[in-house]
Parts: C-alpha cells; sequence; structure tokens
C-alpha cells in the first residue's frame, strides 16, 4: 500500500486536477442537503438534482413532509432509484426532526445516524457540507480510487476505507480530498473507461499499469 507520504503526493496531483471541488448535489440549506444525500443512495447527483427543484419548492421544511400522504411524496421522487423506501424514510426522519431535534438538523454524526435512511457516509457528508466538520465519506468513487492506487487495501470494507483515509490524510485536508477523490473518480478514474492513458498517477498505479499493458497486448 502507498505510505501516508506517497498518498499525500497523490492526493496532490489529484488536488491540482480538480481543486474547486465541492459537493455537487442543489441545496441551500442542511435540511435541503440531508434530503437531497438520502435521495442521492444508489442513484446519480445529476438524477437528484432534476428532482429536488421541484420538491424543495414544494417542501421547505420537516412539517411539509409529513403535510401530504406517503403516496403523494412517492409519486414527487418517482424518478429516483427506491424512492418508495426513500419516501418512507423522509417522512420518518422528518418525524424524528420534530421530536428530537426541534426540527433542525444535528451537527452530530452520531445523531445524524439514528435518523431514518442515513447510513455513516450520509451523516459524513452532512456534517462536513453543512457544518464545516471535518469528514471522509466513502461512497463508490472514493472506495474504487483508494483501491485502485492502493492507499488502502482490496479486501478493505467501506470503514476500513475511511479509517485508513483518516490516518494518511491530514485533517484538516479530510473534506477537500473526500470531494477531490469523488472528482476524479467520476470524472477521470472511472468505474467502466478509467482514462489511465492520460493519468498523472499511472507511474505509481498499479491497477493502471496492469490496464495499459492488457491494452498493448490487443
Amino acid at each position: 500500500m502507498l505510505s501516508k507520504k506517497q498518498t499525500i503526493e497523490a492526493l496532490d496531483v489529484i488536488a491540482n486536477m480538480y481543486p474547486n471541488a465541492e459537493c455537487e448535489l442543489t441545496h441551500s440549506n442542511p435540511f435541503e442537503l440531508l434530503i437531497a444525500v438520502v435521495l442521492s443512495a444508489q442513484c446519480t447527483d445529476v438524477l437528484v438534482n432534476k428532482v429536488t427543484p421541484h420538491l424543495f419548492d414544494k417542501y421547505n421544511q420537516p412539517e411539509d413532509y409529513l403535510a401530504v400522504p406517503l403516496e403523494e411524496l412517492e409519486e414527487d421522487i418517482r424518478s429516483i432509484g427506491l424512492f418508495r423506501s426513500k419516501a418512507k424514510n423522509i417522512k420518518k426522519l422528518s418525524q424524528a426532526l420534530l421530536e428530537h431535534y426541534n426540527g433542525n438538523v444535528p451537527k452530530e454524526r452520531d445523531e445524524l445516524v439514528k435518523l431514518a435512511g442515513v447510513g455513516r457516509k450520509t451523516a459524513n457528508v452532512v456534517t462536513s457540507v453543512a457544518f464545516g466538520v471535518p469528514a471522509i465519506a466513502v461512497d463508490t468513487h472514493v472506495e474504487r480510487v483508494s483501491k485502485r492506487l492502493a492507499i488502502c487495501r482490496w479486501k478493505d470494507n467501506v470503514r476500513e476505507v475511511e479509517e485508513t483515509l483518516m490516518k494518511k490524510i491530514p485533517e484538516n485536508r479530510w473534506s477537500d480530498s473526500h470531494h477531490q477523490l469523488i472528482f476524479f473518480g467520476r470524472y477521470h478514474c472511472k468505474a467502466q473507461v478509467p482514462q489511465c492513458e492520460t493519468c498523472p498517477l499511472l507511474d505509481r498505479c498499479r491497477e493502471g499499469k496492469k490496464r495499459m499493458k492488457v491494452q498493448m497486448k490487443k
């Protein structure tokens, strides 16, 4: 695996490629971000951003989601994958916010994960983006890039990937590195067609070198 020093060097390269990387989910407050991230599970940010403008015009606060029948909310988010379970979770988390947090989104990750539909990744995104708390949210892009670059091990689960990244990256870079790794994975080191031939990290990427050797043999 890459050492801490090598990891930071690789991240410096990625940071130069995507210096302005940030959350691409459209939102204007912590509650909208929370809803958007819940909707984004197993779904692209692009699709979520097509749904949320109408959704956020209609629903401004937890009370609004509780004021309509479940079937109406399902219809509002029907184009989103898993829309039925997500609609139920939005209803449940809205109720919990009113009952336990005065209608406000909690800042603490341990409180966020108590909400329906909110896992560790979602909680990390909300605490980092909405409240500026350093965090690394491991989504499919972060996990893939971290394993391809050998920052962590292939057999590591998502929690282990997060813990390894937290050990190797300075805390004051956690949030920025999280977004930069996402952009690198989303736009360059793609799942199916990674751009290895133009990658500035190819010389230190074992997976990239393997792919290039296979292409050269064809």
